[in-house]
């Protein structure tokens, strides 16, 4: 949760109360709020859920429209069964690739360079949906963290990176000439190192 320790220090918090801060809201914020990938999973699946609702209404309202024909009737309910459970199987297939790819955008923010990139290496057909766990997702994660290691982002390299450019106050002689010296005397001091 970067933002919140950018928040945190823009405020004026020391960095070890940051860090104790951090661990903290980590701790206590699943217990109270859902996470906006399961969040955004469950609104997609309700959408769908109702608008198979409607589809199924109409096709029951056009049935009872065609009641007196009987045999008609028959291979409509047939044709009609065998379109639901089409629908319900392409539904679960779509749900459980919506889950699959939002457990491995979750699993990949923050530790990758290009987020699309490392999740078109991960081989889905491999991964197993249980409750709200993907099986086989860490272990895919650290063969590619192992195989191709440039797609990933050091630690170290994290934190320790210094922007670009010019630093005002920073980084200059550590060593200045007196200021007595002319331009000539600090010239031959500067080649006498």
């Amino acid at each position: 949760m970067d933002w919140l320790k950018e928040l945190l220090k823009k405020l004026g918090i020391a960095e070890t109360d940051v860090e104790k801060i951090d661990a903290e809201v980590r701790k206590e914020l699943p217990m109270h709020f859902v996470p906006k990938s399961q969040y955004n999973e469950l609104s997609e699946a309700k959408k769908k859920a109702e608008k198979d609702v409607t589809d199924r209404d109409k096709q029951i309202t056009e049935l009872g429209k065609t009641a007196g024909l009987s045999e008609e009737l028959k291979k409509q309910i047939e044709t009609l069964t065998n379109e639901n459970k089409a629908a319900a199987e392409k539904h679960a297939s779509e749900l459980k690739e919506m889950q699959l790819s939002n457990a491995i955008k979750s699993a990949l923010s923050g530790k990758v360079h290009d987020e699309d990139l490392v999740a078109g290496l991960v081989q889905k057909d491999k991964l197993i949906v249980n409750d709200d766990k993907v099986v086989g997702l860490d272990e895919q994660l650290k063969t590619l963290q192992e195989t191709k290691a440039f797609l990933f982002k050091s630690d170290d390299n994290q934190q320790q990176q210094t922007p670009p450019g010019f630093r005002v106050g920073g980084g200059g002689n550590p060593n200045p000439p007196p200021a007595t010296a002319s331009l000539k005397d600090a010239i031959a001091a500067h080649f006498q190192k």
